[in-house]
């Protein structure tokens, strides 16, 4: 009976703790802070002081966790801002020097002193090759100016190829690095005839019928020689490359001869076709 008394006064100690620990959580949230409740509340909170230490150890690394992904959230909004800005700076810069590169670009193009008195029409390039096949450009200019089949299209440092296609406002070049083209060649200063052709893109241009006793050498410049078997299209004197090397191997009948275009055929944003008069009505 005395054990049963003694479970009794526990429960009901219990009871009157758990009824005041609310109470005076209770009054807390009310902001009640004066007379005997006050009092009450003060020494609840130092008895239970203890225990909310314990529990603010135990706590506190997931309330830093919760900061922790507080603070992620605002550096990832931040890093994301910043991407942005950089982005936005990074392009303006690549448009000014976009800009630039079309301004000298243009410059270039209208100082062509290599064509004398011959017309040409300036044009834009809207499409660059798209296979490895077939080096073809096209131009936003076609009949509605003059252009015809069998043009020359050229830069201001040198050839880029000729107008094989032409609708009223487009027109197709086919650039000097394809495997199908070929244009007659006269190389400086020897003075040597030849026909380069084309042998893909990024690829240097193949000069045959250079005798190997010719004096041909590294850095020589090619021109248009304006002779048929090749280069009928192309008046004489336009530039087409650079001799990047010469070389005659025992028992051959002729030089093997590399040019580099002189023309960027990489990077071709602004043109002009030569408006020379085509043969066989082309």
């Amino acid at each position: 009976m005395a054990l049963s008394r003694r479970n009794g006064r526990s429960r009901a100690t219990l009871v009157f703790l758990v009824l005041t620990s609310m109470t005076v959580i209770t009054l807390d949230f009310r902001g009640q802070d004066s007379g005997i409740i006050g009092d009450v509340r003060r020494v609840a909170t130092d008895a239970l002081a203890p225990v909310r230490d314990g529990a603010d150890k135990v706590l506190s690394p997931v309330g830093n966790a919760f900061s922790g992904i507080t603070d992620y959230g605002d550096l990832k909004d931040e890093n994301a801002r910043l991407r942005a800005r950089i982005a936005d700076l990074e392009g303006q810069r690549l448009r000014s020097a976009d800009a630039e590169a079309e301004r000298k670009a243009l410059i270039e193009l209208n100082g062509l002193d290599y064509l004398g008195n011959l017309p040409t029409v300036a044009a834009r390039v809207v499409s660059a090759p798209v296979s490895n096949f077939e080096q073809t450009i096209e131009l936003d200019r076609g009949t509605n100016h003059g252009v015809r089949t069998g043009m020359p299209v050229v830069t201001g440092a040198g050839l880029v190829g000729h107008v094989v296609e032409v609708s009223g406002r487009r027109s197709l070049v086919r650039l000097v690095s394809d495997p199908s083209s070929s244009v007659g060649v006269r190389l400086l200063p020897s003075g040597e005839s030849g026909i380069a052709d084309g042998e893909g893109p990024r690829r240097q241009l193949g000069v045959g019928f250079i005798a190997t006793n010719a004096k041909v050498a590294r850095g020589d410049l090619a021109f248009t020689s304006g002779l048929e078997g090749g280069s009928d299209l192309y008046p004489a004197g336009i530039p087409v490359g650079r001799v990047t090397s010469a070389s005659s191997p025992p028992g051959e009948l002729e030089q093997h001869v590399e040019l580099r275009p002189a023309a960027d055929l990489a990077h071709l944003r602004f043109v002009k076709v030569v408006k020379t008069k085509i043969r066989n009505g082309a």
